[in-house]
Order: C-alpha cells, then structure tokens, then sequence
C-alpha cells in the first residue's frame, strides 16, 4: 500500500521516561482505582466490537496492551522509551500476542488506512499542541477503525469551582500545571487540556466523537483509605457515563472515527 504521510515536524523526541530514576511500572503500584477505572472505560468503549489490528499509542510498559487482546487480533505498543519497551519484555512476558515498536505518537510508521484500532491513553499531558498527533491517527485509522484518545481535563469539577470562587472562567487554551522550577525547555511538557477544545482540534484532524466518559471520578487521596477499591470501581461504573455531558472527572476518554 502506497502511503501519502507528509513528513512529520521536528518535535522534542517524547523519551523523558528513559530516566533511569524514573520507573513507570512502580508509578502505578498505589494506583489500582485509577488503572480499573480505565480498564472499565476501555472495555464499555469497545463492548461488542472485535479488531484485527490494534496499537496502544505511548503506551509505557504495556499496562493497557493486554486489555486490548480481548478486542484484537494483532496488539502492538508502541513506546517512545526505550527504557519503557525494557520493562514491557518482563510485563509482557506472558503476553505474546502483544508486539512492541519504539514509536513516536507523532510519526507512526504506518500505511494509510491499516490501523483498526488505536488507543492514546495518557499522553495527552505531554502535547500542549495535539496537532501532529491527531494527524497520523487519523491517517493510519482504517475507514471502519475507531480510536480511543484520554484526555487530562482541567475543568474537572473540582477546578471549576476553584475558579468559580476566584471569578474566572475555565481557560481555553492547555494549562501547564509544571512547577515554577520544572517550566523550562529541559523539562517535557506537562499539561491538562480543555475537552472542548480538544473535541474541535479533532474534528479539525477530521475525527468525529462517537461517545464521551468521564473517568477517575472518585480520584481522592483520601476517599481511596477509607473505601473499598471493589465499592469504588462499582460506583465508577455508575459514574462514568453520567457524568460525561459535564467532563466531570480529571480524565476525560473520547471514542472516536475519521471522517471520510
């Protein structure tokens, strides 16, 4: 298949997880309630639908990759780090339908029209400008395919009435949410994103939303000691789905498709 990419801008190369101190797999040993409530979005986007090849787009050490082995039939993740794609050989050991590419979400060396399903889960705080990124999704999605991007929401509701109280309106435009000492052109962007521009830049990249869900709705340090994961998992379900129309959550998931 002959493919028409243009070549992709010169971006900072997204390999800030190379960082020897830095071990994306024990980020997430106190994180349960968070990655089940991701587990729980992915599994109601997809509910139905069966793929032959899928990509999870920065997806880390593969954390999500094998929850899409219940919807494809090919898993590749793909991971700037390399570092990362080293920790994924033990994670996925047990795991070999799932392939690994080090990969940048902006430069996806893919043909035309060959992807049938595509995940960005989490990479968005790192992309003050999602432009690029959107591009190649769009490109490499079949006309058939579907992609589910996560978006890190500012005007969650706990900011919305941090700025209500101050009289300010939720900004349009990325927050970077970096310390003053981190804001500097060493350090890989860290941002949160308004949804609804988000949901224009798509529609812009010529991808169309299907469903919304808010999730981590009950992302507190302090409800995660005193309520049980299952209770919490089980009122997430609830929530999800409900609380979408207000981009409620601090995470906000799109499930999307290109418009043809």
């Amino acid at each position: 298949m002959t493919t028409t990419k243009s070549k992709a801008p010169l971006h900072k190369k997204a390999d800030q997880y190379n960082d020897p101190k830095h071990n994306y797999l024990q980020y997430w040993n106190h994180r349960n309630y968070e990655h089940g409530a991701e587990v729980l979005a992915i599994r109601r986007l997809l509910q139905g639908k069966h793929f032959k090849k899928a990509i999870d787009i920065g997806g880390g050490y593969g954390r999500l990759s094998v929850v899409l082995e219940e919807f494809a039939d090919e898993v590749t993740l793909l991971e700037p780090s390399s570092q990362q794609l080293d920790i994924a050989t033990d994670f996925l050991a047990e795991h070999p339908k799932v392939s690994k590419n080090l990969m940048q979400a902006d430069d996806l060396k893919y043909d035309d029209n060959s992807i049938d399903l595509a995940i960005m889960i989490r990479v968005m705080h790192h992309l003050p400008d999602p432009t690029a990124e959107f591009k190649e999704i769009r490109r490499v999605l079949s006309p058939d395919g579907f992609a589910i991007i996560e978006v890190a929401n500012y005007m969650h509701a706990v900011n919305r009435v941090k700025l209500l109280v101050q009289g300010k309106r939720v900004p349009r435009d990325p927050v970077d949410i970096r310390s003053r000492k981190n804001r500097n052109d060493s350090e890989i962007a860290f941002v949160n994103h308004n949804p609804k521009t988000v949901k224009k830049q798509l529609a812009h990249a010529g991808l169309k939303v299907d469903r919304v869900l808010s999730v981590s709705n009950l992302r507190n340090p302090a409800l995660k000691k005193i309520m049980p994961q299952s209770m919490m998992l089980g009122i997430e379900g609830i929530l999800q789905p409900v609380m979408a129309r207000t981009y409620f959550g601090p995470s906000i998931f799109f499930l999307i498709h290109k418009v043809s």
